[in-house]
């Protein structure tokens, strides 16, 4: 049981709602340098990214809180929205351990900022592997009845079948081509798309409490046709506003390919008047700036770097800040052309504030 949105939006003269943000860091994550860095040379990535003795580099689960300037008529609150929910808490302790977590997660994050779960009203994913999704959903606590069970095995991400909802008013929003091949486990690592933080979301019985689907599910257009192989400088035909997709007020979406075939960008313009835009897994860092810096779980590399270019295109040209998902430092950052053809990025010293 599903919503959909399908339509691009279509640019027009109104101004575009506007939203104060708050940096989540929603804790420590350590994964394999040569993982992190695809084909290039582990003498080249070392020269900027210490590794530690298990060859494991030190990342950030990076969220950003929403919350509308202007407060809903209805409750005179601020909306409240979430982008991207980090790894969460129910991998095991072995696997925990291969990936450093801390024991941070977005809940912890949320709560920190002042802002009670039930107050979120819509989540949005760039897309679903564990680490960006995984904390959609927790494990159960003393006394707690479960919102859904893990009933086959493999299902659950860790050793507690039993999960909760973190965000029990919130609905997800996510591509509808990542829903299909998370579905599917079409991925090049066996285990990053995790039942327990799927399932949930299309199950009848957790609709929202206003009855309404507790998942919606996007059609954005894609940068290139289907089926055709762009070049590797190749640019789209068209802007990038023309493949946005409006998924709340001022809020929109649009597909940047190459890690997954359904993985988002997430847009939205801040109270300074700045065009914000959080970038997933294609720029997951700031040392991944070089054209060839893709990951190794990339399903399509090549696709990845052609991505990249059009996305640093736009970003330079449009003055967008970005905040990088998986930035161990400050992750907002501006896009720059260098005289070597390609691009720098520079920190931002003026992002939001961090939680």
């Amino acid at each position: 049981m599903t919503q959909t949105a399908s339509s691009p939006t279509t640019p027009s003269d109104a101004p575009r709602p506007r939203y104060k943000w708050t940096l989540l860091r929603a804790g420590r994550f350590l994964l394999d340098g040569g993982g992190m860095f695809g084909v290039i040379p582990r003498v080249v990535w070392t020269r900027f990214a210490e590794p530690d003795d298990r060859n494991r580099i030190e990342l950030s689960h990076n969220c950003i809180l929403l919350e509308s300037e202007a407060p809903d008529p209805e409750t005179g609150r601020p909306r409240r929205y979430l982008i991207e929910a980090g790894t969460g808490d129910k991998l095991d302790a072995k696997m925990s351990d291969i990936f450093g977590l801390d024991g941070r997660t977005v809940e912890t994050a949320v709560t920190e900022a002042g802002v009670d779960v039930g107050e979120i009203s819509a989540t949005i994913v760039s897309h679903l592997h564990f680490d960006h999704a995984g904390g959609l959903t927790r494990r159960c606590r003393e006394g707690e009845e479960p919102d859904w069970v893990a009933t086959k095995p493999g299902a659950a991400s860790g050793d507690e079948p039993r999960v909760k909802l973190t965000f029990p008013n919130a609905e997800l929003i996510v591509q509808r081509r990542e829903w299909v091949d998370a579905r599917n486990n079409d991925a090049v690592m066996t285990k990053t798309y995790y039942r327990d933080h799927i399932l949930p979301f299309e199950d009848k019985s957790l609709a929202l409490p206003d009855g309404r689907p507790r998942l919606r599910l996007v059609d954005s257009q894609r940068p290139f046709p289907l089926n055709r192989k762009p070049g590797r400088d190749e640019l789209p035909k068209g802007p990038v506003t023309g493949r946005m997709t409006e998924v709340l007020p001022g809020v929109s979406v649009f597909l940047v390919p190459g890690h997954t075939w359904g993985q988002q960008a997430v847009l939205f313009e801040d109270t300074a008047g700045r065009t914000v835009v959080f970038t997933p897994d294609v720029l997951p860092t700031a040392w991944h700036t070089g054209a060839a810096f893709s990951l190794a779980y990339d399903v399509e590399p090549y696709t990845s770097m052609v991505t990249k270019h059009w996305f640093l295109t736009e970003a330079a040209e449009r003055g967008w800040l970005l905040v990088l998902d998986h930035e161990p430092g400050n992750p907002c950052r501006r896009v720059t052309r260098n005289e070597k053809g390609w691009f720098d990025l520079e920190e931002d010293e003026a992002g939001a504030s961090a939680t």
